[in-house]
């Protein structure tokens, strides 16, 4: 699909953008013109193309300082900040120890507001200000059994966001993403082979999994200028969401 946005000239620091989803937020952003900056826990061995990369723990406030003022002094600017670091192991709530559930909630809920702040510090003393795109997940709305600290780290992203968008406003736009099942290199890990894969999908209304690009064009959305009236929103990106279960009882 051939995006229409053109965000030349935009700098764009994604966290976990080499890989999985990040990776295709980041994609998505490079076939937008932008220049992107990826960031890690660890090095990766050749960044993806039409990208550099920086290594960074976003629950670290030092390493996150260290990490924006890299990508200021290089570039002169930050844009765009896309917050998609984040994800948890399966665990029941009862069984997870408390040191379980705090790296959980750092990781998904404390991180992405730290990093936000120090992008916010930057892009306030901008002329064009920036946009912060939060990605979170459907797990926020509905029950997320087996990673319940993680589904409350994203209900708090999702309420951060829309608070955010009043406190930074009218420098900084910021705005979420609620995603569904998305297909990447870790689908089968997570949910089975292709036939397990196939019956999941099939309850999709749209009939798929999201592919990487697809949230990364949600993304690029949101960082554009066609959505400069638009902050404090989560757009969902699910493909049609969870069907009642009772229409699938046979």
């Amino acid at each position: 699909m051939a995006l229409a946005l053109d965000l030349t000239g935009r700098v764009v620091l994604v966290t976990g953008g080499s890989r999985g989803i990040g990776a295709g937020i980041s994609a998505a952003f490079v076939a937008a013109g932008a220049t992107v900056v990826t960031c890690a826990r660890s090095e990766v061995d050749t960044p993806a193309p039409g990208t550099a990369h920086l290594v960074c723990d976003v629950r670290d406030p030092e390493s996150v300082a260290a990490t924006i003022a890299s990508v200021t002094r290089t570039h002169g600017r930050l844009d765009v900040l896309v917050n998609n670091a984040g994800g948890s192991p399966y665990a029941l709530a009862a069984d997870a120890s408390p040191r379980f559930h705090d790296k959980i909630l750092g990781l998904n809920l404390t991180a992405p507001l730290l990093v936000a702040q120090a992008a916010n510090a930057v892009m306030q003393t901008q002329e064009r200000g920036g946009a912060i795109v939060n990605v979170s997940s459907v797990s926020a709305l509905r029950p997320s059994p087996g990673t319940a600290a993680y589904g409350a780290a994203k209900a708090g992203v999702d309420s951060l966001t829309r608070s955010l968008a009043v406190e930074w406003a009218p420098k900084v736009r910021m705005n979420a993403i609620d995603v569904g099942l998305c297909r990447t290199e870790h689908t089968d890990d997570h949910y089975g082979g292709d036939e397990q894969v196939a019956k999941i999908e099939a309850t999709i209304p749209l009939g798929r999994m999201a592919r990487p690009e697809e949230v990364g064009n949600v993304a690029v959305f949101l960082a554009s200028d066609l959505a400069s009236y638009v902050s404090g929103a989560t757009v969902a990106c699910h493909g049609g969401g969870e069907p009642p279960v009772f229409l699938h009882v046979q």
